[in-house]
């Protein structure tokens, strides 16, 4: 696949509504993708009967991916999808600050990042009930070792962001073309989403990286533009998600657990595919998305900016009572089912790992309480 002056980032954004019929045809042609929805939605019985499973799947898929020829349409399906997720794995899923917004605004929404997949799915859930546009969103190509999982993922408007690289040259290459790909998309009307770091905030501090600011600079820097003016340029929106539960705390736990002690982790060979599986299918409880006002003030370095979506992110972070429980509060008697059910997951948490447990649900209310005393 070549790239031309008229699709420079052709090998990285996510397809074109004239590519979606072509691509979609080739996934149904593809075993391994119809196995691993097959193993995904009938997980016991594909243990014993694969090819009755694949069949059912293809023909399933088929019927309901037969009309589908745009990026819009393919939203439509993936939406079906979401809402049975919300239904079977959480309990209430609310909003704020999207009334701030402008309809059809372009924003770049810089979000905490707890969840691989559900971060940038809730936050386009918003989006999409709002009637605004869905965000074109960053992922890196540590998560597309798959073919058909770099198809999937570009028809739902993700672009690569290229973490593979090696060397100084490469990897400032890969952060220009990043850099340019999100002014292009916010120039020519398009909204995206990226995390405020690389990397999920395992340990419940959301906290943004300053590199992330300076490569969002680069493209605009090039240009003789101030870094001040280049961020207003942006719209950038502050995002806080908040979960009553993360569905891979314990593996978190366990992975910061291990690092406390050894001073070193390794992840398996198909960890972050497992977490991407069970952050979409595991128990969220109550989720709360905030939308933040959009950034409009001078700032004239990359620690400033950083700085102003940690106060905007941790400021507008929803406390649930299982932020409340484990940073020691007391909680009234209408929520003592929920203490329960914190009390109920606490017991299936090994006794070595509850120190880190404890510790990514009760730094949120920590880290409100420093922003609160300044």
């Amino acid at each position: 696949m070549t790239v031309t002056e008229q699709d420079p980032f052709k090998n990285i954004r996510p397809y074109n509504d004239d590519e979606v019929a072509d691509v979609v045809h080739k996934l149904l042609a593809t075993p391994e993708f119809i196995s691993a929805i097959g193993r995904f939605r009938f997980p016991r019985l594909s243990r014993y009967a694969a090819g009755l499973v694949g069949v059912m799947v293809r023909f399933a898929l088929k019927r309901q991916l037969a009309e589908v020829n745009s990026v819009a349409a393919m939203q439509d399906v993936i939406a079906t999808y979401m809402q049975r997720m919300i239904n079977g794995t959480t309990h209430q899923l609310s909003y704020s600050g999207l009334e701030q917004l402008q309809l059809d605004g372009a924003y770049l929404f810089i979000s905490n990042h707890r969840d691989i997949a559900m971060d940038p799915a809730f936050v386009n859930w918003g989006l999409y009930h709002a009637k605004m546009q869905t965000v074109r969103i960053a992922i890196g190509n540590n998560l597309l070792k798959k073919p058909y999982v770099s198809d999937l993922m570009r028809l739902n408007k993700s672009f690569i962001v290229n973490r593979s690289a090696k060397g100084i040259r490469e990897k400032l290459a890969a952060y220009m073309e990043l850099s340019s790909y999100i002014e292009h998309s916010i120039n020519t009307g398009h909204s995206v989403w990226i995390a405020q770091r690389e990397g999920r905030a395992k340990d419940g501090n959301d906290l943004t990286d300053p590199a992330i600011m300076k490569m969002l600079y680069m493209s605009q820097k090039k240009q003789g533009m101030s870094f001040s003016e280049a961020i207003k340029r942006l719209n950038i929106v502050p995002v806080s998600i908040s979960y009553e539960y993360d569905p891979c705390d314990l593996m978190k736990a366990k992975e910061l657990q291990e690092r406390n002690s050894t001073g070193e982790y390794q992840k398996s060979q198909y960890e972050d595919i497992d977490s991407i599986v069970k952050g979409i299918t595991g128990f969220k409880g109550d989720v709360h998305v905030a939308f933040g006002e959009p950034l409009v003030a001078d700032y004239e370095t990359p620690e400033a900016l950083a700085e102003a979506i940690d106060q905007a992110i941790i400021g507008n972070y929803y406390l649930h009572v299982s932020n409340t429980i484990a940073a020691g509060g007391a909680v009234d008697g209408a929520e003592q089912d929920k203490q329960a059910r914190y009390k109920a997951r606490m017991a299936e948490v090994p006794v070595n790992c509850r120190e880190q447990f404890t510790a990514m649900y009760a730094n949120p209310v920590k880290n409100k309480h420093k922003l609160a005393q300044g």
